[in-house]
């Protein structure tokens, strides 16, 4: 994933995140601002990207590549309509294959469906099989599908499009964050934990809706309404939303990992801004982990707000003693490991000047394998650097993550082969120190009630076979406490 705003890529071996969404309504041709959002968001996702549009029918292209690689002007103008979605992407459930870019598009006797999907369907296996065994053909392997197509029956069989989609998530189990075309309307679904961010906001008589809100604070003429609550349906008009609620607990699960490490800085997610966020991450620290040093040195991206934070504690010098180079290939596509680690060297160089005959504390977001990381010491090493203490913006990951992160199988974290002090001398750092828990939950402002934390705890919020699933009951004992719909204009009154 590459981390020109947000986070880092150095190689496969750190953690990806399934996707960015975008949607917009207006009155006007639309795609150039979903375009731009898409390019904004496309620190999100970068094996895929695509949008589809309404104008007199649905159209629609989906490509492999970065944003600006998949789309032509020509597209663009071939693309025009005042309805429409978009989706980037790197694959968690299903393979990075042209078949799974998104938007899913499906025709049904009701008319065309398309859908943009962020997070994982942690029971799309068995609503697969399921459907399979009623004589359903599917076409990828992606869990994403497996929603359309759900959504697609449900629509035909009641007729009523927002009473399916009100129905059809009763089957889901898992992360989703949803944005819709239905013929020339445009929905969005949250899931009634809130895993993943989606969020919304108007310009230009137009009503958008995106992963981050970001895309409202840069694309020009928009502003930033306000993140869609738990089990919420909106409709996006030219003039204002439409919204409904799905049942849902009284707490969430917000991924932790979206303030630590996957959305751009400049966003806020759920009234946290993650720049914030993660310089209490690093002030949190240096509180837990000092150490004499000399230069407080960030992992770039994610590593700088962390550094900033530790550095304000600490009272040493924040130093760019790594430089990114941001025009290397991206890693991750390399066929093999020798060189997606060839590529880690690629892409970072030390500054010698800066690090030489220092005592560095080099802060990172999290550690999965830990080889990403090793090679990073080195390069410092090699420039000179007389200590390189390491310091993660983390607990150690050592659980598989089932909604939305490419971090699948137990045995690809070195946590869950060695202590901390082992995983020190793997990566050849004088020392080491992660995050508490209590200074991560308190960094994020959120309750531990509110956040996911089972990539680290092991406990899920949403029963997972085979996993622990976090003190809570399950969503169908909640009574569906919003199923009216409300409208919402744009007066300013009614924020």
């Amino acid at each position: 994933m590459a981390r020109d705003q947000g986070t880092s890529e150095f190689s496969d071996l750190r953690p990806k995140e399934k996707c960015g969404i975008i949607g917009c309504a207006g009155t006007s041709p639309i795609t150039s601002d979903l375009y731009y959002g898409l390019r904004i968001l496309q620190h999100r996702g970068q094996e895929s990207a695509g949008l589809a549009v309404y104008e007199d029918g649905l159209k629609s292209k989906r490509g492999m590549g970065l944003v600006h690689e998949v789309f032509t002007k020509e597209d663009l103008v071939d693309l025009r309509g005042n309805s429409g979605i978009g989706h980037v992407r790197y694959s968690t459930t299903g393979s990075s294959v042209l078949d799974n870019a998104q938007p899913i598009v499906a025709k049904t006797s009701y008319g065309e469906i398309a859908l943009a999907h962020n997070g994982d369907i942690a029971n799309a296996n068995e609503i697969r099989e399921e459907l399979s065994k009623k004589g359903w053909a599917f076409m990828t392997t992606s869990d994403s599908e497996v929603i359309v197509r759900l959504l697609a029956n449900e629509i035909v069989n009641t007729g009523d499009v927002k009473r399916a989609l009100r129905e059809f998530t009763n089957r889901l189990v898992g992360a989703y964050s949803l944005a819709l075309m239905i013929n020339d309307s445009v929905y969005a679904i949250r899931d009634p934990l809130a895993i993943r961010p989606l969020c919304i906001g108007e310009g230009n008589d137009r009503m958008m809706i995106a992963s981050e809100s970001v895309v409202f604070d840069t694309l020009p003429g928009y502003r930033f309404i306000r993140d869609l609550k738990p089990g919420e349906i909106v409709e996006l008009r030219s003039d204002g939303f439409e919204s409904t609620r799905l049942p849902h607990p009284n707490h969430t699960a917000h991924c932790m990992f979206e303030w630590v490490y996957f959305a751009r800085p400049d966003s806020v997610l759920d009234e946290r801004l993650v720049y914030d966020a993660r310089v209490k991450i690093g002030e949190q620290l240096a509180h837990e982990y000092p150490v004499p040093a000399d230069i407080v040195v960030p992992v770039p991206e994610s590593g700088r707000a962390q550094a900033q934070g530790y550095a304000h504690v600490s009272g040493l010098p924040v130093v760019e003693g790594l430089i990114k180079n941001r025009y290397i290939e991206r890693t991750f596509i390399m066929p093999e490991q020798a060189d997606r680690e060839t590529g880690v060297m690629l892409k970072l160089n030390a500054i010698r000047s800066a690090v030489k005959n220092k005592r560095v504390v080099l802060v990172d977001d999290s550690i999965v394998r830990g080889t990403t990381i090793r090679k990073i010491v080195g390069i410092l090493r090699l420039a000179g650097a007389r200590e390189v203490h390491v310091r993660i913006g983390c607990l150690p990951i050592r659980f598989p993550c089932y909604l939305g992160i490419d971090m699948k199988t137990r045995d690809q974290f070195i946590a869950n082969e060695k202590t901390v002090p082992e995983i020190a001398d793997f990566i050849e750092a004088d020392s080491l120190g992660y995050l508490s828990l209590r200074g991560l939950i308190s960094a994020l402002k959120h309750s531990r009630d509110d956040i996911c934390l089972g990539c680290l705890t092991g406990e899920y919020p949403v029963p997972i076979p085979g996993e622990k699933m976090r003190k809570e009951r399950p969503l169908e004992m909640f009574s569906d406490s919003a199923t009216k719909p409300s409208a919402r204009k744009k007066a300013s009154s009614s924020r």
